[in-house]
């Protein structure tokens, strides 16, 4: 897949945080049909927080035309804790959508929990995650993902990316371990944005008045470094699904 092209944002507000996940969801479900029709498999990457697990929840209520048995799973992020872990981002999705559809397990690519393939450390889980993205790839690399979902963190952090870190200013290496989020759990595995940008379509789900700010930064064009989410593009598309609260600082809202 070649490097994401310029394109611009595109800014769809609903009427609040639970219109965003219902519109969200259907959009996903028609952006999974499609790419099942296009080219049989869908590859798509998972987020976890409230808006993300609650779309998750409403794709399980309709569904539409998504043949299961063709879709690969992927998550963009994950604290790097024990095995069936509530807090895990696997862990919820699992429960608002996963195991109520018949999808082969084979197909649910999660990041290794502490303890699992031998994973000590989150740097142990990214280069595993970094191996089976490979494995699924057409170049060896990562998948072509038809679709990545993202939160937003009020200091504009998405999957675990925050500001002025290392994991944020990574070029080449598709999946890291952090080891020092300022957001808890401190230990994670993250997706970089030249990951995400190798994503035909990114979404960005994002709610609240806390996020106004690093939203209207973010879609202005700052620095990545500054607000992560202003670096992640996809190659086609690249949408911002937005509450009244989080969409208020833009011009045009």
């Amino acid at each position: 897949m070649s490097d994401p092209v310029e394109n611009p944002f595109e800014v769809l507000s609903f009427t609040d945080a639970d219109e965003v996940a219902r519109a969200a969801a259907v959009a996903f479900v028609d952006a999974v049909v499609a790419a099942q029709r296009d080219r049989v498999q869908a590859h798509v990457v998972l987020t976890g927080g409230g808006t993300g697990i609650a779309m998750l929840e409403h794709v399980r209520d309709h569904q539409g035309g998504i043949d299961w048995s063709a879709v690969n799973v992927y998550f963009g992020d994950e604290r790097f804790l024990p095995p069936g872990d509530p807090d895990r981002n696997e862990v919820q999705a699992r429960a608002a959508l996963l195991d109520h559809v018949p999808i082969d397990p084979a197909r649910i690519h999660s990041m290794p929990a502490l303890g699992e393939d031998g994973c000590s450390t989150p740097e142990a889980s990214a280069q595993r995650y970094a191996e089976l993205l490979a494995a699924h790839s057409p170049d060896g690399t990562v998948p072509d993902f038809d679709v990545h979902l993202l939160g937003m963190g009020g200091e504009g952090h998405v999957n675990s990316l925050f500001p002025e870190t290392d994991a944020v200013r990574e070029s080449e290496r598709f999946v890291v371990g952090v080891d020092d989020s300022p957001k808890p759990p401190p230990a994670r595995v993250t997706l970089t944005l030249p990951a995400v940008r190798r994503s035909r379509q990114v979404w960005l789900l994002v709610t609240g008045a806390a996020k106004a700010e690093a939203v209207a930064a973010a879609v202005r064009g700052v620095a990545p470094e500054e607000i992560p989410a202003a670096g992640a593009r996809g190659t086609e598309r690249t949408v911002w699904f937005l509450d009244p609260e989080a969409a208020a600082q833009l011009p045009s809202m």
